[in-house]
């Protein structure tokens, strides 16, 4: 993948932290993915695992305005997106786990519904209230599988979180 094509891809990317559409990453809209997978679940905002996920959305937010927030203006543009956030994390996968492993571990705690760890049919139903397409969500659910244990574990979802994310780096 060329850098041209990397950018194209990670511009793609925007719009899916972008959940309220309008054209800034913001605090909300963590907040928004955070209420959203809650509302799935039947999980209350007070209880300790909807708190995990709100504490883990703001980490997240905090994370990525801290490092792609360059004119300190409380959100993040596209350009700054593109340029910031994306460059950054990519040369630096360690700092994209840690801004993002407390929301998805909190995440995964909500939808581990039986106590044995997330399943693909769980994550589908994350990824679907996160905005994916229904018939895209199912697939990548079984895809974030890797092991094949009918499990999702935190590490499974670390990592295609952050390849989807673009923090692999483009080819040269």
């Amino acid at each position: 993948m060329d850098s041209a094509e990397y950018e194209r891809k990670i511009a793609a990317r925007f719009a899916t932290f972008d959940q309220d559409g309008s054209g800034f990453i913001d605090r909300e809209d963590f907040s928004a993915a955070a209420k959203a997978v809650l509302v799935e679940f039947g999980t209350t905002a007070r209880s300790e695992k909807g708190q995990a996920v709100f504490g883990g959305a703001e980490a997240f937010w905090q994370g990525m305005a801290g490092i792609a927030d360059v004119d300190g203006d409380q959100r993040v543009s596209r350009e700054e997106f593109i340029t910031g956030a994306a460059k950054r994390l990519r040369d630096n996968p360690q700092r994209f786990a840690e801004i993002a492993r407390p929301f998805l571990r909190a995440v995964i705690a909500v939808a581990d519904e039986d106590g044995h760890g997330a399943t693909p049919p769980a994550a589908a139903r994350v990824l679907r209230v996160l905005g994916t397409a229904p018939e895209l969500a199912e697939q990548v659910a079984l895809g974030l599988d890797t092991d094949g244990d009918g499990r999702i574990s935190e590490d499974e979802i670390l990592a295609a979180f952050a390849a989807y994310c673009g923090v692999e780096a483009p080819d040269a």
